[in-house]
């Protein structure tokens, strides 16, 4: 992209080198409901080791930068409701589904350079417990973990955890700031640098006084500490986060070192990433720049538009209606079975159904004029769930990727699967060399077994503008 300076001379806008994120789940059917059964597809494998591995190498080798791994903690069962988990079996739609965090050291074993984003609650889990498993995995991985923070949204879930309902949505972030406090205090503030010495012929593992308490008081929790694990490669592990809302922005902006968006068009996007970065400088200080953008697509290509199309054919056959209903229900809390099968949602009286509905029959490409009723919504979201599909040769899918960098102003994207194998290999196979070819990709100059932030921002601990730097425990130098 050429610009114009304040000479009237021009100048060549450097390109971005986008970062990708391989998106997954420890499911059947992540965000394509009844692909499980494809013949390309092997995710019904989902609890064995080796399916988890050999993903991780196939990644590693074809360049991927990250494995993003999706979590619920409950199932999707609002549609035929209530409580009903019916709808989702034969799909899989996200159910069974196993914790995302014990496969990942097996992974990183593995591997060389990729990193594993982990889902995880701060709404279900006590925060001393969170930072050891955190701790003990960034550990095994040698600095290659990340935490993708989430509130969790499902009344299954909360009914799973002895609640009858969920917590208020505002109040579940109110909680997650405090909780942030307490891992960061864990992670930061209980074990200074010089801690551990392992000096075999003194006989001495760890020094006193380098070793103290947190004694943590607030509203939610109580944490005496000392920090129960010794401080991993990253201390804190790579933060990512996701969440639009007013509250979520705000803690995006404020923890968050990476954040996943969505939408179904960049200059729509583009909205929420202002607003982001904007928060993260004025609010808290922080330079926008160190907040890594990432938004969620699903990319079906092939070596020409054509025959992408007709891939993209053959892969919706295998769609389940149920299922994708099931999904909207879940994503949404609105159950659709009750109304009749030629019902237009646009035109619905349910506004909180409407209004979902309006925002895709505007903004989906090639839904123009079309009326959006169960089998179109079914449709849409068979394929990559709620995520933007781009479908086409692998010039049509970059020439998009590229699109949306500079509209949406993303440092990179969450790809998700259709099948697996299959989605992962094609744009190994189609899509990366392309981005090489054009000098978008950005490659590993970090060196081998780089940590996570270090692939990100090229340095292991947190950046000195983050909100968790405030907590580290430095050696003075009256101690050196």
């Amino acid at each position: 992209m050429t610009s114009t300076d304040d000479t009237g001379g021009s100048w060549q806008k450097p390109k971005k080198q986008f970062l990708l994120n391989a998106f997954v789940m420890t499911t059947p059917g992540h965000l394509s409901p009844g692909l499980w059964r494809h013949p390309r597809n092997q995710t019904d494998d989902y609890k064995k080791l080796s399916f988890w591995t050999k993903l991780a190498r196939l990644l590693d080798d074809g360049g991927f930068h990250a494995m993003f791994i999706a979590d619920t903690l409950g199932p999707y069962d609002v549609y035929r409701g209530p409580a009903n988990v019916d709808p989702v079996l034969a799909s899989g739609a996200q159910y069974p589904v196993n914790d995302p965090l014990y496969a990942v050291p097996a992974m990183a074993s593995a591997t060389k350079n990729l990193v594993f984003g982990v889902t995880a609650s701060t709404t279900y889990d006590a925060p001393y417990a969170m930072a050891r498993r955190f701790s003990t995995v960034d550990h095994l991985t040698e600095g290659r973990v990340a935490w993708n923070i989430v509130t969790s949204y499902l009344d299954s879930a909360a009914r799973n955890f002895g609640l009858e309902t969920q917590i208020e949505h505002d109040e579940r972030y109110r909680i997650a700031e405090e909780y942030m406090d307490v891992v960061y205090k864990l992670w930061e503030s209980s074990w200074r640098d010089d801690a551990v010495i392992r000096d075999r012929e003194k006989g001495q593992f760890a020094v006193a006084g380098r070793v103290r308490a947190i004694n943590h008081k607030g509203k939610y929790f109580q944490v005496p500490g000392p920090h129960i694990s010794e401080p991993s490669p990253q201390r804190t592990p790579f933060l990512f986060q996701a969440g639009t809302s007013k509250a979520g922005t705000e803690f995006g902006a404020k923890h968050a070192e990476a954040v996943f968006v969505g939408g179904q068009l960049p200059g729509l996007v583009r909205k929420s990433v202002d607003a982001l970065r904007s928060t993260a400088k004025e609010k808290f200080g922080r330079d926008p720049s160190h907040i890594k953008v990432f938004a969620g697509l699903t990319i079906i290509v092939d070596e020409t538009d054509e025959k992408a199309q007709a891939k993209y054919k053959e892969l919706l056959s295998y769609g389940d209606r149920e299922g994708a209903l099931a999904l909207f229900g879940g994503w949404t809390g609105n159950d659709l079975s009750g109304y009749p099968d030629d019902e237009d949602f646009v035109l619905v009286d349910k506004p909180a159904i409407r209004s979902v509905i309006h925002r895709w029959a505007t903004t989906v490409p090639g839904t123009e004029g079309l009326s959006w009723t169960k089998s179109r919504i079914a449709e849409f979201l068979s394929i990559g769930g709620m995520m933007p599909k781009i479908i086409g040769s692998p010039k049509t899918v970059v020439d998009e990727l590229e699109r949306w960098a500079e509209e949406a102003d993303v440092d990179g994207f969450n790809l998700a699967h259709v099948v697996n194998p299959g989605s992962f290999e094609d744009i190994i196979e189609f899509v990366i060399p392309e981005l090489r070819r054009r000098g978008l990709f950005k490659e590993g100059g970090e060196g081998e077994g780089a940590t996570a932030r270090e692939v990100f921002f090229g340095q292991p601990h947190l950046l000195s503008d983050h909100y968790g730097h405030q907590f580290k425990w430095p050696v003075s130098e009256a101690e050196v």
